[in-house]
Parts: C-alpha cells; structure tokens; sequence
C-alpha cells in the first residue's frame, strides 16, 4: 500500500489520468483507506474545477477593487 507521501506525489497524475492502470489501483486503494487523502484528492480537484472556470483574460479594475476593499476594511479596524 502507499505511504500518504507516495499518495500526494502521484496525485495529480491521477487527477491527471497519467497514472498506469496499476499505479491507478495503488492510489484508488490508499484512497479507500485513508480519509485525509481522499479529503486532499476534493480538495485538488475543487481547485482544478475552480481554476478552469477563472477568465482566461485579466479583468480590468480589480487591481483597484483590492486596493478600495483594503481601504475600507482599514477604516472599519480603526
């Protein structure tokens, strides 16, 4: 069985698909057995999902969204 270090080596070559089928079973396997992997592998694939949906092209204004929201979050503080 793999090692949860093993395991986070490989993941995203199975999130991936580039794992061989044994090296897929390895993994499905620790999966099975280990709920902090499974909770790392949501996780990876959250952020895959998150970051195919983000544009492809910077958006204009946030640089001075972040800078007002910054400002405001100061004043509040204070």
């Amino acid at each position: 069985m793999l090692t949860c270090k093993e395991q986070v080596a490989r993941s995203s070559d199975y999130l991936d698909g580039q794992l061989t089928f044994r090296e897929r079973l390895m993994v499905r396997h620790h999966l099975m057995f280990c709920p902090n992997c499974r909770r790392f592998i949501r996780q990876m694939r959250l952020m895959q999902a998150t970051l195919k949906r983000m544009p492809q092209e910077p958006v204009e204004g946030v640089d001075a969204l972040a800078e007002q929201l910054a400002a405001e979050r100061r004043k509040d503080i204070m």
